[in-house]
């Protein structure tokens, strides 16, 4: 098969799955997608040169490579639903943040129906780097697709025989980076109504000096939960469960699932979007939505 041949389904248009489309399809490639927000995201779609079609099905049929990049809370579902359309020849492959055992359950369902599942982490905010985003595969089919998307332009490096390796590396590494950004928002606005945040940046940068929080790191990590918050706190739902699933308490996951989701859901009493919030500064948030 050559690179041109190969033709890829994205269940899920949203951020990352738009942008895999669009590069995938600016190489010549056949990329169909299904997204549950159906027409709303035609003139996108036809901008990206990608085929929206109406149903999986049709996303899926004639498919070598399907990507699901749906959010953390309906990947399961996904994955059972597509299994019920796919054949032998077709391969799943499962981006979403899950935890290792969800993962699990959704390569059972996919053999079952006689197709084979790739587990892969995505190790990185997809649209800095788009395509040479950092990609961990894990599967019986790991290697087949490594060999499918490394000429195309992918970062793929495959770390595991068996589903759930991958996973792991990413919802481990989860704690820390969800976590930053958890604290960063709670340790700042708190800071902000004391009117204390600059002497406690100013202590971060003593004590972090490569971090930049002299800088616009504090900027970065809050927008990230303003932005993703939603998201974010159910991969870590996500991640919560990874660590049970081995009998380690979840402590620090639960309270950062509950800082990430409570940002977003302050700023949506408020009548607020991401998009509000633009050009974004941690500062103006905090006391808008402390008015």
């Amino acid at each position: 098969m050559t690179d041109h041949s190969l033709r890829i389904a994205l269940i899920g248009f949203g951020e990352a799955g738009g942008i895999l489309g669009q590069d995938l399809a600016a190489q010549g490639l056949y990329v169909s997608t299904y997204d549950r927000l159906g027409e709303s995201l035609r003139a996108r779609a036809d901008a990206a040169g990608v085929v929206l079609c109406a149903s999986a099905a049709e996303a899926v049929a004639g498919a070598d490579l399907i990507i699901s990049a749906v959010t953390a809370g309906s990947a399961l579902d996904v994955a059972r639903q597509a299994a019920d359309l796919m054949t032998p020849a077709q391969v799943f492959m499962d981006i979403n943040s899950v935890a290792p055992n969800t993962k699990r359950a959704a390569c059972a369902a996919v053999n079952a129906a006689g197709a084979r599942y790739v587990d892969a982490a995505v190790m990185a905010p997809v649209p800095p780097q788009r395509l040479k985003t950092p990609i961990l595969l894990g599967g019986e089919r790991a290697g087949q697709v490594a060999a499918w998307l490394t000429p195309l332009g992918f970062n793929v490096r495959v770390v595991a025989d068996d589903i759930g390796v991958a996973s792991a590396i990413k919802m481990c590494r989860s704690v820390m980076i969800k976590g930053l950004e958890a604290l960063t928002t709670e340790c700042l606005s708190t800071a902000r109504q004391y009117g204390a945040e600059d002497a406690v940046l100013a202590s971060l940068h003593k004590s972090f000096p490569s971090m930049g929080w002299d800088a616009d790191l504090p900027h970065y990590l809050i927008s990230r939960v303003a932005e993703h918050g939603r998201r974010r706190a159910e991969e870590m739902e996500e991640v919560a469960k990874t660590a049970a699933d081995v009998g380690v308490t979840p402590h620090m996951s639960h309270a950062i699932v509950a800082t990430q989701r409570g940002l977003v859901e302050r700023m949506a009493q408020q009548g607020m979007t991401y998009a509000d919030t633009l050009p974004f500064n941690w500062t103006t948030l905090v006391d808008t939505l402390g008015d």
